[in-house]
């Protein structure tokens, strides 16, 4: 069965400094995109986590738990293009593509769109279509990526948490996975089953749209409840969350909606 294209598809990966997608930072990020005519070209950076200190932008430690499972270590780094540096090439590779990873709409997406805000890019990644291979993978066949790999394409895969091997070995499960099952042949048909009947405002989950297309909670005492009703209410839950530990890009969400009431 082949994939039926109208626009690229960019398969990719990232290997982080942990797993918070609020703090943490890309320290390796790999893409293989296919095209509708079925030529493809594919990139890997590695590239310097940096954070802000006393006004300074200084390297940002990788945790012993990241470079056990990844191993790329903070030397490694040193030398590497920070991820603003890169970003004009990250944003090339997307343009006018959709977006294909392995759990990629729980972790690499929001963790990709809160990296493109601190380097001031201006990236609608809710304007694209998602396909999580890992969601397909679950619902027919709870495992993990080199279960899948296994499974699917009868491989070993021998450079797991690799940014490059992982990316490859996601795009070969997909086509494999097109030829087991009865699934879209589209990335919009894809996009809707592995993302289910829920949909929602923003890349971590917090916020979600209900029958009627106005967001909703997703966490905490107010879930199922309307943004904007709560914020009527209790306008300090809406500092609260600012200060609190959440993406920047829920931050905005949550702003919008709370700017809506003042206007």
């Amino acid at each position: 069965m082949k994939l039926k294209l109208t626009r690229p598809l960019v398969f990719f990966d990232l290997e982080t400094t942990g797993l918070n997608i609020a703090s943490d930072r890309i320290v390796e990020l790999s893409y293989y995109k296919v095209f509708p005519d079925g030529s493809s070209e594919g990139k890997t950076f590695r590239i310097k986590p940096t954070m802000m200190m006393l006004g300074q932008e200084v390297q940002m430690h990788i945790s012993d738990e990241a470079s056990a499972v990844h191993g790329i270590y903070d030397e490694d780094l040193a030398s590497c293009p920070t991820f603003k540096d890169i970003a004009p090439q990250v944003v090339a590779a997307l343009e006018n593509a959709d977006l294909a990873g392995y759990n990629s709409n729980h972790f690499d997406l929001p963790l990709l769109a809160e990296e493109l805000m601190r380097a001031g890019v201006d990236v609608d990644l809710k304007a694209k279509r998602m396909v999580d291979v890992f969601t397909i993978f679950q619902r027919q066949e709870p495992r993990s990526l080199v279960a899948a790999y296994k499974f699917y394409c009868g491989k070993d895969l021998t450079n797991a948490h690799a940014a490059d091997a992982d990316t490859m070995a996601t795009y070969e499960v997909l086509m494999a996975q097109l030829e087991r099952y009865e699934l879209p042949e589209d990335v919009d048909g894809l996009a809707d089953y592995t993302t289910g009947n829920v949909r929602f405002a923003d890349f971590a989950g917090r916020i979600a749209y209900d029958a009627e297309g106005v967001e909703i909670f997703n966490f905490g005492k107010y879930k199922g409840q309307r943004v904007a009703d709560v914020f009527r209410r209790d306008p300090g839950y809406y500092g609260w969350i600012q200060n609190g530990d959440f993406p920047q890009y829920t931050k905005g969400v949550f702003t919008r909606v709370y700017m809506s009431l003042r206007r």
